[in-house]
């Protein structure tokens, strides 16, 4: 079995922030609103693709934020890994072994996460409800997320919980809940063989580094990638687009 193990927001999928063109299809319904977007080009080639390969989205999206999204019948994939791959999902419903499992995996973390609470807390910066997002990691908002940031890394063994921060968003992860994990766990609960990947931002590093090929947008870091088979989108070209393209060449 081979897959494609791809990241999501500002991978395959848009925020109505972000201008792709014209001619693009609806995703995601939030509030009765339309919130996210592909390219009819990207969603095209999608369809095209799952006709080879097992499409397995891997997100840090939340269970309910992950369940807002609509691909259409002929693109909704079987499996999805969600809250930053903590969580299975197969048809919708999630895996309680492969939850379970990710809890032991993780045990050692919750005290730190308890601390970030504590830490957020006490944070004149943060404006959000600090939540723990799947009972598997700390989410919240920041007005300063740089400072926030510093505060939790004086605050925290880092050696059991690392800190994120995308705009204002911040995260704590427990330190053995990142997506590279979750690529090898997958591989071996599902029997696959190859891997394909893509991911736009430091989260999808390690995700990255376990597949057997891995695309990535103008601006990632290619430093910060062990992978020897990768591919990177020129400046100014839409990620998905390209990646897609790519990989429906590449099968």
């Amino acid at each position: 079995m081979r897959a494609f193990v791809s990241d999501l927001d500002n991978t395959l999928i848009y925020s109505y922030k972000r201008d792709i063109g014209e001619r693009k299809k609806p995703v995601e319904l939030y509030n009765g609103r339309h919130i996210s977007f592909m390219s009819e080009k990207s969603f095209e080639a999608l369809k095209k693709i799952l006709e080879k390969v097992t499409f397995i989205p891997l997100s840090t999206r939340s269970v309910e934020q992950y369940k807002r999204i609509n691909f259409g019948r002929s693109c909704t994939p079987e499996f999805a890994l969600v809250s930053n791959g903590g969580i299975l999902l197969k048809d919708g419903k999630i895996d309680e072994k492969f939850k379970n499992d990710t809890i032991k995996i993780i045990k050692n973390s919750y005290s730190e996460l308890e601390n970030a609470k504590y830490v957020l807390s006490k944070d004149k910066d943060v404006f959000f409800e600090i939540r723990l997002v799947d009972d598997l990691f700390v989410f919240t908002k920041s007005k300063n997320s740089g400072a926030t940031l510093d505060k939790l890394r004086n605050s925290l063994d880092l050696s059991k919980a690392e800190v994120f921060s995308n705009g204002e968003k911040v995260y704590v992860l427990p330190k053995l809940l990142d997506k590279g994990m979750a690529v090898r766990r997958v591989r071996e609960y599902l029997d696959i063989s190859h891997v394909f990947s893509a991911g736009d931002s430091l989260f999808d590093i390690p995700m990255l580094n376990e597949a057997d090929v891995s695309f990535v947008p103008w601006g990632l870091e290619e430093s910060l990638i062990n992978n020897g088979c990768l591919y990177r989108s020129e400046k100014g070209e839409l990620f998905s687009d390209f990646l897609l393209e790519k990989l429906y060449k590449m099968l």
